[in-house]
């Protein structure tokens, strides 16, 4: 019997891309390894005999744990919604690398995360797994209790969701991709002068009163005075990246995959002339986020 249990040597190899598949599902690092940790708890007990693709068996293993850990998530519907994205919370748990954690959801893509974490379980866990990972709709289905056909709808749906309606029509989408790209690497960079170099000598700044958070939006002007608030909020800026906010390119900010905060920016041939930095709930799940074709 024991030859046909999971060596530890096996399952280390498909270790990394266990975390890949998991990351995605959930958007936390942090979870991410304990789906991992968990699915070689089981693995390590299985009866792995009679399985000919043991990454294929155990990338459905994390799958169906994953789906479990997001059908909980919904359950309680997470208190980290709630909580000001000036808290603690924005740090990974468990005292994980935030360092780490940032250029795995760069890798992704932030908005991606974002958009994934609007998604039901059961369309998540459809699209991760055949968009992404390659797994047959007949390998998904049972995981959901779906049929293959059913399977394929929910994957179709969430790929809508994922590319969001067609952007506006406009020429200077374009421009304004880099000028947002821009924004963010002097921001993430500390780099002052690039940043007063993006904006309107009189840009005007609002965050309303969830980002600070203050009785009363916060209205400031000025490229100087602008651009020394984004040098304080170089740590938020790691959490962040572009992404498609109602046709137009913005920036959203997502900790362990869900989002906190957008910026909106208003792009002209003289720089940022406006910045909206939305942070109320209400507001946020009016937005509709998409992510940017590469």
């Amino acid at each position: 019997m024991t030859e046909h249990i999971l060596a530890a040597e096996r399952f280390e190899a498909d270790r990394a891309h266990l975390r890949a598949v998991a990351y995605r599902m959930l958007g936390s690092l942090s979870e991410a390894e304990d789906a991992v940790q968990e699915a070689w708890l089981r693995a390590s007990r299985a009866d792995v005999g009679d399985v000919g693709n043991v990454t294929g068996w155990l990338t459905t293993v994390v799958g169906r744990i994953c789906l479990n850990m997001l059908r909980s998530r919904r359950t309680r519907r997470e208190e980290t919604l709630h909580v000001q994205v000036t808290d603690p919370a924005l740090r990974p748990r468990d005292g994980g690398d935030p360092e780490e954690e940032a250029l795995l959801a760069d890798s992704v893509g932030v908005a991606l995360l974002v958009v994934l974490d609007t998604l039901a379980p059961a369309e998540r866990l459809a699209f991760v797994l055949h968009d992404m990972f390659a797994v047959p709709f007949d390998a998904i289905g049972p995981l959901i209790e779906r049929t293959p056909a059913t399977t394929r709808q929910l994957a179709s749906r969430a790929r809508r969701r994922v590319k969001g309606a067609a952007p506006a029509a406009t020429p200077d989408l374009t421009r304004q991709r880099a000028v947002v790209d821009a924004f963010l690497a002097a921001t993430r960079g500390g780099d002052f002068d690039a940043l007063v170099s993006l904006l309107h000598p009189d840009v005007v700044l609002t965050a309303d009163r969830f980002v600070v958070p203050t009785p009363e939006p916060v209205v400031v002007s000025g490229s100087h005075t602008v651009a020394k608030g984004a040098m304080a909020a170089t740590g938020r800026a790691l959490f962040t990246g572009p992404a498609l906010l109602d046709g137009g390119v913005g920036l959203a900010m997502a900790p362990q995959g869900r989002l906190r905060l957008v910026l909106a920016f208003t792009v002209t041939e003289d720089g940022i002339t406006e910045i909206d930095v939305i942070a109320d709930r209400e507001r946020l799940d009016g937005i509709e986020v998409a992510v940017l074709d590469a």
